[in-house]
């Protein structure tokens, strides 16, 4: 039994070890780093390209994979299904628009494997 808790105790620690490698010190930049762990490992399973790991009254707050070059492309498509248009790119910040209403989508790089993006509620109704 003895043993048995040992090796239990040994594989918490590998665990924890290997997260703490893989996310560094942006771990705890949000935060409680739970949902967003959890949005983490969904996408991971799933392979889908981007989830939800907030939702607010003023916006909904989503995780999807640093691809380089390309890791605004999964942003852009989402926006294009709700009928927005890309028009550029303002630091963090990508500019979409619709009719004659403007908005931006605020990024940041959660560690360099993920990137947390905010969309406002108005692109959602």
């Amino acid at each position: 039994m003895k043993k048995f808790l040992q090796v239990m105790f040994l594989l918490f620690i590998l665990i924890i070890g290997l997260i703490l490698l893989r996310f560094g010190s942006a771990l705890f930049q949000e935060g409680n780093p739970t949902p967003i762990l959890t949005s983490i490992v969904n996408l991971e399973l799933e392979k889908s390209d981007y989830e939800l790991f907030s939702e607010t009254n003023i916006h909904n707050k989503y995780v999807s994979d640093n691809t380089g070059i390309y890791r605004y492309d999964v942003i852009k498509g989402f926006m294009k299904e709700k009928g927005w248009d890309f028009k550029e790119q303002m630091g963090s910040g990508l500019v979409f628009k619709k009719d004659e209403q403007t908005i931006v989508v605020e990024t940041r790089q959660y560690s360099k494997h993920y990137i947390l993006w905010n969309i406002p509620k108005e692109v959602l109704s």
